[in-house]
């Protein structure tokens, strides 16, 4: 039963990974046939966003009141109405409008379905499931390529994304009786559990290094979307690659992501979270690096690789360690808030970055990513004086 539940889990990464390279992809062609400017893609992205920080906030609540099953199935399904409303959009306005259920139905499963794992499953585990996000997202910039190369539209590229997770909404529903009879339905939060209700924010933020984690969060997630949102359009604008062929190449960055958590979860069986996100740390700098090399565009794809090489530990070491550094009954309350900030750093930062790219350079990229990463790696310094 377990592990039926397990394999549905792995199968929800891959759905929460699908959609999150699209935009990217699509967007150096999208914004002149919908006529907007390049930084547009920001304000869709901040729609999405914002529903998906209300989403995580108040996952706790949700979990309390429905259940794990029940939440992850609808979220799944709002995603997949949001992808098929971008499919058939022709106008900006459109984009926003299906935006919302997209944002909305991201959130909240993210949240839960972290948090589960954190509490029922080894290290291995949160990062393998995270290289299941990472196989969706290295495939989708494959999908749109497909969809613009053969296709001509980069609205096909959404239907197919949309149909896919059609299909595993549908499973999910049906497998509502799998998710209660494994326990994972019920509000677990651990032995000695003594909350009876979900924690306020206030008594969230008044936990001891709880500030610092999710700065950690914010500050990791702006880096990751900023490098996600605008590899292709580096490489179009500042090395002169054609669109299809930068959306195709940009993959490079989920490319590393996914390899680096494969690799990580064998590594996890060995090695503290602590040391693998200080490992990450320096492989991210390493990468950033790569991408201020001016003689040829091969280190600039090759530092978009070193970045998700660098980036694979960071994110599901982060959650993993969360019960073990705050208690495992406020793990949920926690988790929600976490991926709250990170849904902030998505909102904030990779739009900031797209006014620099179009009034400035976007050659200022590793520069964005280098600020990020620094604040990163003191945050996390200051969460682990904590354990």
């Amino acid at each position: 039963m377990g592990s039926l539940l397990l394999a549905l889990i792995y199968v929800c990464f891959i759905s929460l990974g699908l959609p999150d390279s699209l935009l990217g992809s699509a967007w150096p062609v999208l914004h002149g046939e919908i006529g907007v400017p390049l930084s547009y893609a920001g304000i869709i992205s901040a729609t999405i966003f914002v529903g998906t920080i209300l989403s995580s906030l108040f996952s706790d609540k949700l979990l309390f009141k429905f259940g794990a099953g029940k939440v992850t199935a609808v979220s799944v399904v709002m995603t997949a109405l949001g992808l098929f409303g971008f499919s058939i959009s022709r106008e900006f306005w459109m984009l926003i409008l299906w935006a919302v259920p997209y944002g909305l139905g991201a959130g909240g499963v993210d949240a839960i379905l972290n948090n589960y794992v954190a509490l029922h499953y080894k290290a291995q585990h949160m990062s393998w499931l995270h290289c299941m996000w990472g196989v969706g997202a290295s495939i989708s910039p494959y999908i749109m390529s497909f969809a613009l190369v053969n296709l001509q539209s980069w609205n096909y590229g959404y239907l197919i994304v949309s149909v896919i997770q059609a299909v595993l909404s549908a499973i999910i529903f049906i497998s509502i009786p799998l998710w209660k009879r494994s326990g994972a339905d019920k509000d677990e939060r651990g032995e000695g559990n003594t909350l009876s209700k979900p924690l306020s924010f206030k008594e969230i933020f008044a936990i001891s290094g709880a500030v610092p984690c999710f700065l950690m969060f914010f500050c990791y997630c702006s880096l990751e979307l900023t490098t996600s949102l605008w590899a292709s359009t580096y490489l179009v604008r500042k090395w002169a690659f054609t669109p299809e062929a930068a959306a195709s190449l940009a993959s490079m960055f989920y490319t590393g992501l996914t390899f680096g958590r494969l690799i990580n979860g064998f590594l996890a069986m060995k090695l503290s979270d602590r040391f693998l996100i200080r490992m990450g740390t320096g492989i991210v700098a390493l990468g950033i690096g790569s991408l201020f090399v001016p003689f040829h565009s091969i280190f600039a794809l090759a530092g978009f690789l070193i970045i998700g090489l660098g980036c694979a530990p960071i994110y599901p070491c982060i959650i993993h360690m969360t019960p073990d550094v705050f208690g495992k009954e406020r793990s949920q309350a926690i988790i929600g808030v976490q991926m709250a900030f990170a849904y902030i750093g998505f909102l904030v930062m990779p739009p900031l970055f797209g006014l620099i790219a179009e009034h400035i350079s976007v050659s200022l990229m590793p520069v964005y990513q280098g600020i990020f990463l620094v604040l990163m790696a003191f945050m996390h310094e200051s969460v682990v004086k904590k354990e």
